[in-house]
């Protein structure tokens, strides 16, 4: 796991927006005691709980709970709500503010919700850490009747010594666990590293065998303009390329996915695991590695072109000559650093060469590039996994989103500018393989992010509203996760109404959406009570302390139900 934008980001705003109030979250219950048998579960499961999620490396793909804030504040030292402390007096109950009402989700679809386990749960020998702490806290989800949970396959740790060596063992034993409590499995491929973030205590380097090639041979890593190169994952310029002792990069993906089909045949067949998420970049997403922090990029900056391994150089080159314009078999000499803004640049200004002749060269060639490589992987995860749901994932790289150019998006491999929709040959490739496209930053909203950094011109809602509406103009599902730690309402309503779009005259909806993610916060009692809460109106289950909108009454409020 590489350091991500959201990341930085996050880390970077107000200590007073790091974590919404929870003081809005309702409950029925008098207290935590009551709470905690209202779901069937009883006290000292809850205690253990407790404790054992704190002994857990809990953290996200994109960062860890362990993260330390601006004031200095780790997350995970925050107190954890036990049996002796009544938090849920009804007098605490406050009503929502005007601006939080609240649509009726009874009856609406049902979308499934996953929840990711933490990154250390599985260690570096492939054995599964503190199996008696996992079954109490999956007891604990199961009891609102969450729909499974995610995990990670590390390429790292299971193929770790040796080409074709592979050791599942601790994911066995995961596996079977998850079986036994009748929960589903999304599984990912993940082909990435694991590691970097503030704070974070997980690292999960690429297989060693691996990293051997790359002491002598640093191109099958992507690399900057200024020869850095990222060893966060593989460059796609080695995709066919039989570099990695006499195979190719996609052939050691196919290897990989063949080996966990053949070692789960049984847990495949009995319909434990629902969905194959594969890794196609850095953090496991589409996109290249355009914002690296080990670089020194930070948020809002807009990233720098990764093409400069002697791989995709040559397929630049032989693309230029393809056109007849060798002269164009180059990386933009004027397209800033890390940190720099759109305006600065020659390339990304309003009118700069990112429109000119060679500037859509250039990003047609960069772009496809990502799209080919998603192609050629897919298609042979179609391969290992036949019959079983596949899916890809795509990052929400929502900065510099008002402006003409959309550079962050451009330097990560998203040909997005105002003038073109970038996400629709993404959507007709999935398509084609008949995969989910799995989105992120669906809780976020456009008017914070303009309140913590208004020189971003960001607009999560309106990237959101694009990349989800391709998919479904394509026919795909899309399926959905946070960015961000998420444990107020106003983020999860936020989630529920791009889960199910206020009078969608075909009644989309997601076709399943995944918390990011298990930790001791989420375990708090009165966030695992509005966790609760929001599964249920996923559910489209009735909730019991739903606020109409004022200016509506309850009759008129279900017009606002999204037909199933």
């Amino acid at each position: 796991m590489t350091i991500s934008s959201i990341q930085v980001f996050h880390s970077s705003r107000p200590p007073n927006a790091f974590l919404r109030a929870t003081a809005t979250s309702s409950s029925s219950s008098s207290n935590a005691q009551t709470f905690v048998a209202s779901f069937g579960v009883s006290s000292r499961i809850w205690g253990s709980v407790v404790g054992n999620s704190c002994r857990l490396k809990c953290g996200t793909r994109f960062r860890t709970m362990a993260m330390v804030k601006d004031g200095g504040e780790r997350t995970e030292d925050l107190p954890l709500i036990d049996d002796s402390m009544d938090t849920f007096n009804n007098s605490q109950i406050k009503e929502l503010p005007a601006k939080m009402r609240e649509r009726d989700f009874a009856g609406t679809p049902y979308v499934p919700v996953f929840v990711m386990l933490p990154l250390g749960v599985i260690n570096m020998d492939c054995e599964l850490v503190d199996p008696e702490g996992l079954v109490d806290q999956l007891r604990i989800l199961k009891s609102i009747n969450v729909d499974g949970v995610m995990i990670d396959c590390w390429w790292g740790i299971v193929e770790s010594h040796s080409p074709q060596v592979y050791n599942w063992s601790g994911y066995r034993s995961l596996f079977q666990i998850v079986r036994d409590l009748n929960l589903k499995l999304q599984v990912v491929m993940s082909f990435h590293e694991c590691g970097g973030n503030v704070g974070d205590d997980v690292h999960i380097p690429l297989p060693g065998w691996v990293t051997e090639i790359g002491l002598s041979n640093p191109d099958i890593y992507f690399t900057d303009r200024e020869g850095r190169r990222n060893a966060e994952c593989l460059s796609w310029g080695i995709d066919k390329v039989r570099v990695l002792k006499g195979r190719t990069a996609v052939e050691v993906y196919f290897d990989y996915m063949r080996s966990f089909r053949v070692e789960f045949d049984d847990f495949f067949e009995d319909g434990i695991i629902s969905e194959i998420e594969v890794g196609l970049g850095p953090c496991g997403e589409l996109r290249y590695p355009s914002y690296p922090a080990k670089h020194g990029w930070r948020y809002p900056g807009i990233g720098e072109f990764q093409c400069y391994d002697k791989y995709l150089m040559k397929s630049l080159t032989e693309a230029a000559e393809v056109r007849g314009h060798s002269i164009w078999a180059r990386g933009p000499d004027n397209a800033g650093s890390y940190n720099s803004t759109p305006h600065e640049t020659g390339f990304f200004r309003d009118g700069g060469e990112y429109d000119s002749y060679y500037g859509r060269f250039f990003l047609n060639w960069y772009s496809q590039t990502l799209v080919d490589h998603a192609d050629r992987v897919l298609a042979l995860a179609n391969l290992a996994f036949e019959g079983t749901y596949i899916a890809a994932k795509l990052s929400g790289i929502h900065w510099w989103y008002k402006t003409a150019s959309h550079a962050a998006e451009l330097t990560a491999g998203f040909y997005n500018p105002a003038n073109r929709d970038g996400y629709a040959p993404i959507a007709a490739m999935l398509k084609k393989h008949e995969a989910a496209l799995n989105f992120t930053c669906v809780e976020l909203r456009t008017l914070d992010q303009h309140e913590d950094f208004p020189e971003a011109l960001a607009d999560p809602e309106g990237l959101v509203w694009q990349v989800l509406n391709s998919a479904w103009d394509a026919c795909i599902p899309v399926a959905s996760e946070n960015a961000l730690p998420c444990h107020d309402r106003e983020g999860y309503n936020k989630i529920l109404e791009n889960a199910k779009p206020l009078n969608d005259p075909d009644g989309r909806h997601l076709s399943a959406f995944t918390y990011l993610r298990l930790s001791p916060a989420l375990m708090e009692m009165h966030n695992f009570a509005e966790f609760g809460r929001f599964v249920k109106r996923m559910h489209g289950e009735e909730v019991s302390d739903f606020q109409v909108h004022p200016e509506k009454t309850h009759a008129e409020g279900m017009d606002d139900r999204v037909a199933p």
